[in-house]
């Protein structure tokens, strides 16, 4: 089979190495006899994945003490409803941004006051909004710090009045963050870190147990933490397959040397966007994420979008069809895609210009 370059907006391409892992334990996990996909959570060399996963988690992104990493099923769809459930006492404030940002803000709605202090619906949220106030009574403000549909992303950590709380499915552990700034890091793995089946939270601890409501057992995050993201039988090969990325993220130099390797490919992309008259970007220049790279055909050139869809295809470019809801091409570049996926990219759509010229 010719070479082939993934660009899926998730579940991700995951690094060679951590497949081969993967399969690997598929076979025998730690020289058990058994297959991870058979083993028992209470296997002692479970316990060590665990513990190992958990650790990597707080030595990547410089976890302060005083918080901790659960690992959850259910997805980011279902964090919407952890972070209402346990942080929602009067008010919620809100960051409109897209279509994830909006889910997350009607699971708060449904369980008490909840308000978006600001959106950027009103241009089909290209650009992340600036001017806003956070209210001071708020229990929280909840931002989407990458925006997969439509290709933004904030790249900087906020200072808020208010306990801070993130969905950073889309861009986790590919440029470094201030976790003391948050109370709340959540995100679905399959974008960044690992597969799908898993949730990830980095949650401060001293900030829970403040809401009023009945929490439902399994939805109370301290039920997590006091049993180790083992209340029930955890997703163990998706989190075998998270530690195993991690650790191959912690062997790329860590996350500050993958920012600089993903800084270099979203550069290497925009760049030929910008140049190439066939093609235009649909975010704002400043707030272009570094991970969904979207683009349309340029005006007057719209015609030529099937035939660039299938010409790249032809080339190997898997997944650079845009959202339903927007059309034209996304490129997600996660930390797993290559200098060279991103290059071969910008081959292909200089080559369909050369066809156009």
């Amino acid at each position: 089979m010719s070479k082939v370059h993934v660009f899926n907006a998730g579940p991700c391409l995951l690094p060679q190495v951590v497949l081969d892992n993967a399969i690997e334990a598929i076979k025998d996990f730690k020289g058990t006899g058994v297959s991870v996909l058979s083993i028992s959570h209470r296997t002692p060399g479970w316990d060590e994945t665990m513990n190992e996963c958990r650790a990597l988690w707080k030595e990547l992104l410089n976890i302060p003490e005083g918080y901790e990493v659960v690992f959850l099923g259910g997805g980011a769809s279902m964090e919407f409803l952890y972070v209402a459930m346990n942080f929602l006492e009067k008010k919620a404030a809100y960051l409109d941004t897209g279509v994830w940002a909006k889910k997350a803000l009607k699971e708060a709605k449904g369980l008490g006051e909840a308000v978006a202090v600001a959106s950027s619906s009103d241009k089909n949220y290209c650009y992340i909004p600036k001017d806003y106030v956070i209210p001071a009574d708020a229990d929280y403000f909840h931002i989407t710090t990458n925006n997969t549909i439509y290709g933004t992303e904030l790249k900087e950590d906020i200072d808020s009045p208010v306990p801070l709380i993130a969905d950073m499915s889309s861009d986790i552990l590919s440029r470094p963050v201030d976790v003391s700034k948050y109370t709340m890091i959540y995100g679905g793995a399959q974008k960044n870190a690992g597969p799908a089946g898993v949730a990830f939270a980095i949650i401060k601890k001293d900030a829970l147990g403040k809401v009023s409501r009945y929490l439902p057992t399994m939805l109370d995050l301290r039920t997590h933490i006091d049993k180790e993201s083992m209340f029930n039988t955890p997703p163990v090969f998706s989190i075998f397959v998270m530690n195993e990325t991690l650790k191959w993220v912690k062997s790329m130099g860590g996350v500050a040397a993958v920012h600089e390797l993903n800084e270099k490919k979203a550069k290497t992309l925009y760049d030929e966007i910008d140049r190439n008259p066939l093609f235009v970007g649909t975010a704002a220049v400043e707030d272009r994420s570094s991970m969904n790279v979207c683009f349309v055909m340029a005006p007057g050139k719209e015609d030529l979008q099937d035939e660039f869809l299938s010409y790249a295809k032809s080339q190997g470019m898997i997944g650079i069809k845009g959202h339903r809801s927007v059309g034209g091409f996304r490129a997600s570049i996660y930390n797993a895609a290559t200098q060279e996926d991103v290059e071969a990219l910008v081959a292909c759509m200089q080559e369909f210009e050369k066809m156009h010229s």
